[in-house]
């Protein structure tokens, strides 16, 4: 069945949602960064490391990618593992220089768990909604789905907790509590705005 062409979006429309979901998801994580909360998945995994390394988490974040645009490239097409390149590039980069953009003198951690989470929640709502991801531990996810009948979702919560329970080791209890809490509102933000036949175009 052909897709009606008219709900394709536009060059400048994707141009728009990747430059704009980028910068949320950027400063959602700087923002979880400077109170030392934690996201999941490659973000998380990133700014993991940058606790025990003190590494940039920017620069910890892009090569963490680097293996699995293969994959994305096989299961996703080019169009998408492409996006997938420029958004995680302009997160790692973003990420790197936020720091010269703004700063939080005082950022309370319940606050910062509110914000920072609804932040990223919706800038991965635009850049899914545009065809668009983060590359990392979700398209290896829909790897292993699609090669050995896995389930993606069990895939990523098992990937998730493991992130969680390392930080256990490395962050404050009542951090990890909160980051715990800041995960769910991301990803009810996605669950409840992001289901299939509720947002019909594409690019």
């Amino acid at each position: 069945m052909e897709t009606d062409r008219s709900h394709r979006h536009r060059l400048h429309e994707d141009a728009i949602a990747l430059i704009l979901g980028t910068l949320f998801v950027s400063l959602g994580t700087q923002i979880y960064s400077q109170t030392t909360l934690l996201v999941g998945s490659t973000a998380g995994l990133a700014l993991l490391m940058s606790y025990v390394t003190h590494a940039s988490f920017g620069i910890i974040f892009f090569v963490l990618n680097l293996p699995f645009y293969y994959l994305a490239w096989k299961r996703m097409g080019k169009g998408f593992t492409i996006r997938t390149f420029l958004a995680a590039t302009l997160v790692a980069l973003m990420t790197q220089h936020q720091p010269q953009w703004v700063n939080f003198a005082d950022l309370n951690p319940v606050y910062a768990t509110l914000v920072g989470g609804g932040l990223i929640g919706n800038g991965l709502l635009m850049l899914f909604r545009h065809r668009t991801g983060l590359g990392g531990v979700n398209i290896l996810a829909m790897y292993l789905q699609d090669r050995f009948n896995l389930r993606a979702g069990y895939i990523m919560l098992g990937i998730d907790a493991a992130i969680m329970i390392a930080a256990y080791f490395v962050i404050p209890i009542d951090r990890l509590g909160l980051s715990l809490i800041g995960a769910a509102i991301t990803n009810l933000i996605i669950a409840i705005n992001h289901k299939p036949g509720r947002y019909v175009a594409w690019s």
